[in-house]
C-alpha cells in the first residue's frame, strides 16, 4: 500500500499515555509541510491521514520490534510456545506471568492502540468540512471507524473481561472508547462496562459495513468483506452466536477462499514484494520499501543459523501431522549452538530481507472457524462439521472427512482453530473467552520435547492476570484512569 503522507501535527499519542513530548508527526511525510487546518483543506490528505492510521498498526508494541510483539505475546503467555535456553531473554517476564505496570512486554500494546485511534480520530474529526462529499465521505468514515472500532477491541480484551470469560464478565470494568480528537485529554475515565465498549465497537462496524465501498483488492485497507469478518470475531466473543454466523458468512460470502492447500504455503513464505499471494487474507497490515515492518525478530534471528528466543511446544508441534501442510510452513527443525530445537518460522519469508512479511491481522479462515463454533454452541452440530471439514480438507493433504458430534466435534473444532491461528495472537484470548487456564506441557525447548521447561506451568482461570495491566505512565499522566485489580 503506497501512503504519500503531509506532514501533520499530531499530540504524542491519544489520552491516557504519558505525555512525554508536545506533538508527534504521522510518520510518512511528503514534501509538504504544513499547519493541518490547511492541509485538511484537500480531499487527498484524508486518504493520506487514513493511511497514516493504518501504519500506526507497526508501532512498538502492536506488530514491530521484539518487546510486546501482538504476533507472539498471544502465544508465548500460553502453552503454545516455550522460552528457549539459548535466546537473549526476550519476554520473559510474560512469558512467567511476570505482569507488571512499568514492563512493556504487556502494556506496550495500551499505548500503541490508543494511537491508532487518536489517527483514526483525527481523521473524522474533519469529515464533515465540507472538502469531501457523497461515497468519497462515507467510504473514508466508513474506514476511519472501523479501524477506531478494531483497536478498541484489542485494547478491551486484553485490558478488561471478556464477556464470555466469566458469569459477571459483561458488567465489569470496561475501558475508555475515544470518539473525538483530543490527544491532550487527562480526564476521561474508563466510564463503561464491558458490554457498553462492545456496543460502540459494533454500532462503529455496523456504521462501516454499511458505509464502505472500496473492494477488497488492496488487503491493506479494510474492505466489506473484512468489516464483516471484524463483526463475526467480536461477536464471537460477546457470545452473539446468532450474528457470529450471520456476519461470518457474509464475509465469506464475499471473500470465499480460506486459502486452497496449493497456495498455503506461499501466502507465508512469499515476502511482500514478490508475488504477494493474498488468498484467505481478508486484512493484513501491509509493508512498502520506506515502511518496512519487521515482524519476525520476536521469535528468532538468523546469525546465520536459526536462533530462537521461543520455540513451538512440544505437544502443539506433534499435533501437526505428517500430511499437515501447516507443519512445513510454520516450522523448520535445525541446530544452533549444537541443540536442535523446532523453530516458528512462520514470518520468517522466503527471498528478500528476513522477517519482512506483512501481517495478517484477519483471514477467512478464522471466520469459519467463528461460524463453525457458533454453529455447535447454537444447536447445529451438522452445519459445523461441514465447516470444520471444509477448513480440513483445504489443509492435510490426505483427508477423510470427519464425522464427530457432540463434545468430541467441538474439540475437533477448538483443535483446528489452535493448529491455524498458532503464532496469530489468538490462543491467549481464545483461552481467555472461554474462561479455561493456561496448562502448559512441562515439556523442554529441544526438538524432542527434552531441555528446559518453562519456568511458569499455570496460570489458572480465575487469576487476575488474565487481564493485563494498564501502564503506569497512563495513570501518572491521567489519575482517573483505574488500574486493573491485582496490579
Amino acid at each position: 500500500m503506497k501512503k504519500n503522507i503531509i506532514k501533520i501535527s499530531l499530540a504524542a499519542l491519544t489520552m491516557f499515555v504519558s505525555l512525554t513530548s508536545c506533538d508527534r508527526n504521522l510518520d510518512q511525510t511528503s514534501s509538504i509541510n504544513e499547519e493541518q487546518n490547511q492541509a485538511m483543506t484537500r480531499p487527498e490528505s484524508f486518504r493520506q491521514a487514513m493511511d497514516g492510521a493504518y501504519t500506526a498498526l507497526k508501532g512498538v508494541g502492536y506488530y514491530n520490534g521484539d518487546t510486546g510483539n501482538q504476533l507472539i505475546m498471544g502465544d508465548l503467555t500460553t502453552d503454545n510456545l516455550v522460552r528457549t535456553a539459548s535466546g537473549r531473554n526476550t519476554n520473559s517476564a510474560a512469558s512467567n506471568f511476570e505482569f507488571s505496570s512499568d514492563n512493556s512486554q504487556t502494556t506496550g500494546l495500551y499505548s500503541a492502540a490508543y494511537l491508532v485511534v487518536s489517527r483514526t480520530n483525527f481523521v473524522l474529526s474533519y469529515i464533515n468540512n465540507g472538502v469531501l462529499s457523497g461515497t468519497q465521505k462515507t467510504n473514508i468514515e466508513a474506514e476511519a471507524r472501523a479501524l477506531r472500532a478494531a483497536a478498541h477491541f484489542d485494547i478491551v480484551r486484553a485490558y478488561s473481561q471478556i464477556p464470555t470469560q466469566s458469569a459477571g464478565a459483561k458488567n465489569a470494568t470496561g475501558i475508555y472508547y475515544s470518539e473525538n480528537y483530543n490527544p491532550s485529554n487527562t480526564t476521561s475515565s474508563r466510564n463503561l462496562t464491558v458490554d457498553q465498549v462492545y456496543d460502540k465497537i459494533i454500532a462503529d462496524l455496523l456504521f462501516a459495513v454499511d458505509n464502505i465501498t472500496q473492494n477488497d483488492a488492496d488487503k491493506g485497507r479494510l474492505s466489506k468483506a473484512a468489516v464483516y469478518g471484524l463483526l463475526s470475531r467480536v461477536n464471537l466473543y460477546r457470545g452473539d452466536y446468532a450474528n457470529t454466523i450471520k456476519y461470518g458468512e457474509l464475509a465469506l460470502g464475499l471473500s470465499p477462499s480460506i486459502t486452497t492447500l496449493d497456495n498455503f504455503t506461499r501466502i507465508w513464505k512469499e515476502n511482500e514484494g514478490l508475488s504477494r499471494i493474498t488468498d484467505g487474507v481478508l486484512f493484513q497490515v501491509s509493508n512498502a520499501p520506506a515502511e518496512l515492518n519487521t515482524v519476525g525478530v520476536a521469535y528468532n534471528q538468523s546469525v546465520p543459523s536459526i536462533r530462537s528466543e521461543f520455540v513451538v511446544d512440544y505437544d502443539l508441534y506433534t499435533a501437526y501431522t505428517a500430511n499437515d501442510i501447516r507443519k512445513g510452513a510454520y516450522f523448520t527443525t535445525s541446530t544452533y549452538s549444537g541443540q536442535k530445537y523446532n523453530h516458528v518460522t512462520k514470518y520468517a519469508g522466503n527471498g528478500g530481507p528476513a522477517n519482512i512479511v506483512p501481517i495478517k491481522y484477519l483471514r477467512s479462515a478464522e471466520v469459519l472457524l467463528n461460524i463453525a463454533e457458533a454453529y455447535y454452541r447454537t444447536g447445529n452440530g451438522a452445519q459445523a462439521l461441514v465447516l470444520l471439514n471444509k477448513l480440513r480438507a483445504e489443509r492435510y493433504t490426505s483427508f477423510t472427512p470427519g464425522t464427530e458430534t457432540g463434545q468430541a466435534l467441538l474439540d475437533a473444532i477448538l483443535k483446528e482453530r489452535r493448529l491455524e491461528l498458532a503464532f496469530e495472537n489468538d490462543r491467549w484470548y481464545t483461552l481467555k473467552r472461554l474462561g479455561l487456564s493456561v496448562q502448559r506441557s512441562g515439556k523442554g525447548d529441544l526438538f524432542d520435547g527434552t531441555g528446559t521447561p518453562a519456568v511458569a506451568q499455570n496460570l489458572p482461570a480465575g487469576s487476575l492476570k488474565w487481564q493485563w495491566p494498564i501502564p503506569i505512565t497512563a495513570i501518572q499522566a491521567n489519575p482517573n484512569i483505574k488500574q486493573n485489580d491485582g496490579y
